[in-house]
């Protein structure tokens, strides 16, 4: 199956289960690789026979800033649950980031894969 990938997207938004950490947004890194066939817009070069990248990065960018979301797991699950609405997508993997969350680790975090029948 063809991959479409997006990279360290960054979000500024609330996460975690700390009093502090819901106080003031924080950097989110979000990974993105979604599972589709793109050999109809590699034959007619038209963005309508394909999944728009910046469609779906905008719409994941914006759920990760206003989510509000106590954990990266449900975060995930969310940006999950939204790449597979979008027509074409088959499966996503998700990686959700929380950089310099733990002392002495340059980002922690979490990456599931979710297929639509996940969210039947």
């Amino acid at each position: 199956m063809d991959q479409v990938f997006i990279t360290d997207l960054e979000a500024r938004g609330i996460i975690g289960i700390n009093d502090w950490e819901r106080e003031k947004p924080q950097k989110i890194l979000i990974n993105l690789v979604l599972f589709t066939n793109l050999k109809a817009i590699g034959k007619s070069d038209n963005i309508q026979d394909g999944v728009n990248y910046r469609t779906i990065a905008k719409l994941a960018q914006a759920h990760a800033e206003k989510a509000a979301r106590l954990t990266v797991e449900a975060l995930a699950e969310d940006l999950a649950q939204l790449c597979l609405e979008e027509s074409g997508v088959q499966k996503v993997r998700v990686r959700v980031e929380k950089p310099g969350a733990v002392r002495f680790a340059r980002s922690v975090g979490v990456e599931i894969e979710r297929t639509k029948a996940d969210f039947q």
